[in-house]
């Protein structure tokens, strides 16, 4: 298993989690709505902040800040 990528850690609301295209975990890959075939290193290591699409991208999705995210104050604490 491989650790959360930065566009996770920053909140992105595109971010879709862990894929694995085959079945195993050999084969996980970040996903987003942005990236569905796996998220690029250069995103996932935060050396890129995806303010712009990347050339090589089909659509024209970046990075977006979550807004619906629980804070301490707004959690279930049951």
């Amino acid at each position: 298993m491989i650790g959360p990528p930065i566009c996770f850690k920053r909140g992105c609301k595109h971010y879709q989690g862990i894929a694995q295209p085959d079945g195993t975990e050999l084969s996980e890959c970040p996903v987003c709505r942005a990236f569905p075939d796996g998220i690029p290193e250069e995103i996932l290591d935060g050396t890129n902040d995806h303010s712009e699409p990347l050339p090589e991208q089909t659509n024209i999705i970046t990075y977006e800040k979550e807004t619906d995210l629980p804070t301490a104050n707004t959690a279930d604490k049951s």
